[in-house]
């Protein structure tokens, strides 16, 4: 629940989010411990482990910390991440100098799309607001500047690209941030515990995946896409997150068992599906990963890939089944 410390929302940690930060914890340092084993174990094969662990613990402190700060922290710190994924996006993608304008209006949309979670006071539901604005209106804005400077030439794809790095990079991570707005009462761990849940479960089904593939893959799933991706991988992290997601719901959710079974059968599957889509827009553009900046796992958009498709099917099926604010 939230109680109001120095002007800011603060969270007084629910007994099952404190439960699964631990969890997290624990993880954390069994996967620093087999960063350490596994390549003395097999030479060679694990050499990626210990950088991604390292990545990891910042991780775990920044977003852990944002959800035990309240709502105003979670938005702030993901709009900062959505700003990060979209600056990588644009510089990957093939836009021009002349195409500043529309590149400034994409960035603009950070901070009207994060603001909007803020707006609450000057819209009498801000939730529609936030609907439409980037799906509809910041894609009439974007296609109206680009016809009314003369840029015709890559008219479309410009557009397009913008308007999809916004949507993936802004719009649909802002469900995470938004999901914060959700009134404690309405989940057994609040809030946070929803977030929580969201980025556990969607975290653990790429490193389900990362590990079920390095263990017991051989056949590969989309051998043009994501080469190294496997059906043992997929199979094996789709079963280990959907039976997680289901045995785990009651805690951090309102939802009922069926309902449970539904989103954990579908919320791996769509951040298996966001994980690829990213892997073939980096096969398209010809890199590996979107940047450096984490490491031992690319850029920020590298990390969120999986978060890019599950965050709004989550927060849909959430809104759908159980949460009467949305």
């Amino acid at each position: 629940m939230g109680v109001e410390l120095f002007g800011v929302s603060v969270y007084v940690v629910n007994p099952a989010l404190t439960f699964g930060l631990l969890g997290v914890l624990a993880l954390l340092v069994l996967g620093t411990i087999a960063a350490f084993v596994l390549p003395v174990v097999q030479p060679g094969k694990w050499t990626d482990l210990g950088p991604r662990m390292r990545s990891w613990w910042i991780i775990a402190i920044l977003v852990g910390g944002a959800l035990l700060l309240g709502w105003q922290a979670t938005a702030i710190l993901f709009a900062l991440i959505s700003f990060l994924a979209l600056k990588e996006f644009l510089t990957l993608a093939p836009t021009r100098k002349e195409d500043r304008l529309i590149v400034l209006l994409a960035y603009i949309s950070v901070f009207v799309n994060y603001g909007l979670i803020f707006a609450d006071y000057l819209f009498e539901d801000s939730y529609q607001v936030y609907l439409v604005f980037i799906p509809v209106y910041g894609f009439l804005i974007a296609a109206a500047a680009m016809a009314w400077i003369g840029r015709t030439d890559g008219y479309l794809a410009t557009v397009g690209i913008v308007h999809w790095g916004t949507i993936v990079c802004v719009y649909n991570i802002g469900y995470i941030a938004f999901l914060m707005r959700t009134p404690d009462a309405e989940a057994p761990a609040g809030a946070a515990g929803l977030v929580f849940f969201l980025l556990f479960i969607t975290q653990l089904n790429d490193v389900a995946q990362y590990c079920w593939g390095k263990a017991f893959g051989r056949t590969k799933i989309t051998p043009k896409v994501s080469p190294n991706k496997t059906w043992e991988g997929a199979i094996g992290g789709w079963l280990t997150t959907a039976l997680a997601f289901y045995f785990l719901a009651p805690y951090f959710t309102p939802l009922s068992p069926l309902h449970a079974a539904i989103m954990g059968v579908v919320v791996p599957i769509a951040g298996f599906f966001g994980d690829i889509t990213m892997s073939a827009i980096k096969r398209d553009l010809g890199v590996k990963d979107t940047s450096r900046l984490i490491p031992g796992h690319g850029g920020v958009l590298d990390r969120l890939d999986s978060l890019t498709f599950a965050a709004p099917i989550y927060f849909h099926l959430l809104a759908y089944f159980a949460i009467e604010r949305f």
